[in-house]
């Protein structure tokens, strides 16, 4: 049985100075649909008024491109921090009602590093703003996805089955989870198989041991450079797709098996030619799902 899944393309990956731009790239190199940060700039749910969001909707269907999720991503240590939560819940429910007037039903993000003991208050701060956002989400037939990366796959779901709510998901990044925390993207489908509702398609490989908690955290505070110079070089490196430890074949088999039809989107985050990395993806996922045929 051929895989149904459509091929996407993170539109900021492709860095150009507009947005129509980016959606003009990702049809140029043959994508079937897009994602797109909505957190900030032009694209924020606080900037688009009604008329650009129907602009938006319009060029992407002159386009022939389908809006895959919008990336609700909203940077810092996610939904870890307590006093942080009212202000970046009412942020993601107001990307969720974007994601409804642009006609997609999947926001993305990171929540943070999900701790894998369940006793630590962190984990009930991240639990809570979880059961804020899932059921304001179902309600508008949108999934709150959660990216993989920052922790093990069964904290992960064991995370997800304590919630008790719907309308939270997981965006599966197989590259993180090998990049990272050296975890196995294939097992981890399996895992997660009822929660997946989106994947990207990202590439890399893990370079020497790392923390999960001390790379992200890094990150949100804006400090990997020095986590690089106390580490001695990068512990991981992003790599264009099929030369990465993301065992393709497999994990898009994978996927077939728990009955996955939605879309891989490529995102590139680095890379001097991010463009041509983009263009040379599409072609290879297609030559991946045409074998599976």
């Amino acid at each position: 049985m051929a895989m149904k899944n459509k091929i996407g393309v993170i539109v900021d990956s492709f860095r150009k100075d507009s947005v129509e731009a980016g959606l003009r790239a990702a049809r140029e190199v043959g994508a079937d649909g897009l994602q797109i940060y909505s957190v900030a700039g032009e694209m924020s749910a606080a900037r688009m008024d009604a008329p650009a969001r129907e602009h938006f909707r319009a060029l992407c269907a002159e386009l022939g491109l389908e809006i895959a999720a919008l990336c609700g991503d909203l940077g810092g240590h996610g939904f870890m921090i307590e006093s942080e939560m009212a202000e970046r819940v009412a942020a993601s429910k107001a990307i969720v009602d974007l994601a409804v007037d642009l006609g997609t039903n999947v926001v993305t993000t990171h929540l943070g590093v999900i701790p894998a003991d369940s006793s630590e208050a962190v984990y009930r701060t991240m639990q809570a703003a979880c059961r804020a956002l899932g059921p304001y989400a179902a309600a508008r037939k949108v999934t709150f996805a959660i990216e993989t990366g920052p922790e093990a796959t069964e904290t992960l779901r064991e995370f997800l089955d304590s919630l008790g709510v719907e309308g939270i998901g997981v965006n599966y990044d197989p590259a993180n989870l090998v990049m990272v925390g050296r975890h196995d993207p294939v097992a981890g489908v399996k895992i997660l198989a009822p929660y997946i509702v989106h994947t990207h398609a990202k590439d890399g490989r893990n370079l020497m041991p790392c923390s999960e908690s001390e790379v992200y955290g890094a990150f949100a505070e804006n400090r990997y450079d020095q986590l690089v110079a106390r580490l001695g070089g990068d512990p991981f490196l992003e790599v264009p797709l099929g030369e990465g430890q993301v065992n393709w074949t497999v994990y898009l088999g994978a996927l077939r098996e728990i009955g996955y039809q939605g879309y891989l989107t490529i995102e590139r985050e680095v890379g001097d030619d991010p463009a041509s990395d983009i263009a040379k993806a599409v072609v290879f996922l297609r030559e991946q799902l045409r074998r599976m045929a």
